[in-house]
């Protein structure tokens, strides 16, 4: 039996229509209305002729005989550990384990589990030509509470990486080296990106330097310039091919259009001197090829080295920022029919947000000054109050999530906090370390205020300033402008 042959009995058994589109054309379907029992991306990949080698997701099974951990976690009350498993074989995340578990408690992602079985796990990256923020030039680990979802009607947590937050797995087994063949996927968030280099996903230099070309494969997403880039704004999938990130086979600009679902899937692959890049919206439809042809000048052969990284560049570059639910890559250049159907059963999964959070990596712009609540210099040091600064689209300082648990987080695991859980007016607005408790908790209400769930109390410009620097505090809310705000993505 052939390679079609026996995607297209996996694919009709599956409920998913064949869809075998040419290079450079775009795919539309409709997925099917559900998931079929046992079948998993990786399953679907097996079919097509190209396993998977590393399969990585905090969200679900991606085999669907899969009853392992997906992710580990630690947590900063007691640096316990604890793993987050499936609710049954080929399900969804078992979330209530870690809602469990991080209950008053700041929690980490420590390990994000390989389910191919070959132990192609990632880990906290510890650092390379560009060090970390953390002990001996590590990268820090991702807050594990800051990207809830719903996958399949069920919660679930993506990985959020901040800047400064980065995995690597430098040891692998079975990750193509050299020229060989390989495809990689990812399901992303298509809001939260910024032009840092670099948030990739994939294959890497086992030395996390960047001295030679040719030595990464990954997929890159986010609006970054420097390198390679697309049409408009962005943001755009790209690969990273170390020394530059290309969108085509130019060193710069390609004809590309920007790329932004909510849920996103991205993909690419590559074989001897040629590779391409596909994506499509993750909750529904098909796949668009973005660009399919030879390899840019200098990059023939690759010299792929074989690393795993997730959230920075080759070198360790970590000043992107995005969100990762799920991942593979794989043995051999899949198909474009495998690849559809692999994204049919992505849009039957059901990744839709969590009502609980419906503002993520926003600004918030007082309607006063239309300037945006701001962290002085990029701060991350507890007890540093917030202020009024000119809204800057790419400053991490200034983008706010606001979590299922009513915090309001900035830089991955600081949150914005009543100084010394004060109720009066005239109390510091600062960050702190996120810890659950009723003074680092807000409502966002209807009237454009904020008000703090312990005070009862508005965020406020202090004595209603507009100008760079005003500070923010807590006062009785008395309907001034000083105390709306609005969120921009």
């Amino acid at each position: 039996m052939d390679v079609r042959t026996k995607l297209s009995r996996l694919m009709a058994a599956a409920g998913i229509p064949l869809l075998l589109a040419a290079a450079g054309t775009s795919v539309v379907s409709n997925p099917p209305s559900a998931r079929a029992a046992g079948t998993g991306p990786c399953d679907i990949y097996a079919s097509g002729g190209t396993p998977c080698v590393a399969a990585h997701s905090t969200t679900r099974a991606l085999y669907g005989a899969y009853n392992g951990p997906l992710y580990q976690l630690r947590r900063s009350s007691d640096n316990t550990t604890r793993d987050v498993g499936v609710l049954s074989a080929g399900g969804s995340a078992n979330a209530a384990t870690q809602d469990t578990f991080c209950t008053n408690t700041n929690c980490v992602i420590t390990i994000i589990y390989d389910q191919t079985g070959r132990n192609n796990r990632l880990t906290q990256a510890m650092g390379g030509g560009v060090p970390g923020p953390g002990p001996g030039g590590s990268d820090n680990l991702a807050d594990a509470k800051a990207a809830p979802i719903t996958i399949g009607g069920q919660k679930a947590y993506g990985v959020y990486i901040a800047p400064g937050t980065g995995y690597r797995n430098n040891n692998t087994n079975g990750i193509a080296t050299g020229d060989q063949p390989e495809g990689i996927y990812a399901v992303l968030d298509g809001t939260h990106y910024n032009n840092g280099c670099c948030f990739d996903y994939g294959n890497a230099q086992t030395n996390a330097m960047a001295d030679d070309i040719g030595i990464m494969e990954t997929i890159y997403f986010g609006n970054n310039k420097v390198w390679g880039y697309g049409d408009g704004n962005g943001p755009w999938i790209m690969m990273d091919m170390e020394w530059g990130l290309f969108s085509g086979v130019n060193a710069r600009y390609n004809p590309m259009a920007p790329i932004s679902h909510r849920f996103l899937t991205a993909i690419v692959k590559g074989e001897s001197n040629h590779w391409a890049i596909r994506g499509g919206n993750a909750q529904s439809g098909g796949l668009t090829t973005l660009f399919d042809g030879r390899r840019p000048n200098g990059y023939h052969p690759m010299k792929k080295e074989g690393a795993i990284l997730l959230g920075i560049g080759g070198d360790n570059s970590n000043t992107a920022r995005g969100t990762f639910y799920e991942g593979v890559m794989t043995s051999g250049y899949p198909t474009a029919a495998t690849e559809d159907a692999v994204q049919a059963n992505i849009a039957a999964a059901g990744y839709a947000p969590t009502g609980g959070n419906p503002q993520q990596n926003v600004q918030l712009v007082g309607a006063q000054s239309n300037r945006c609540v701001d962290v002085p210099n990029g701060s991350t040091t507890n007890g540093t109050q917030v202020q009024l600064w000119d809204c800057i689209s790419n400053s991490t300082a200034q983008r706010w999530t606001y979590t299922a648990t009513r915090q309001l987080q900035v830089a991955g695991n600081k949150c914005l906090d009543a100084n010394g859980a004060g109720t009066t007016n005239g109390t510091q607005a600062i960050i702190w370390d996120c810890h659950g408790q009723t003074n680092q908790q807000w409502n966002l209400n209807s009237n454009g205020t904020i008000t703090g769930v312990q005070s009862g109390l508005c965020l406020d410009a202090n004595a209603a300033g507009t100008a760079n620097g005003t500070k923010l505090i807590l006062w009785a809310c008395n309907g001034g402008a000083n105390q709306q705000w609005s969120t921009r993505s």
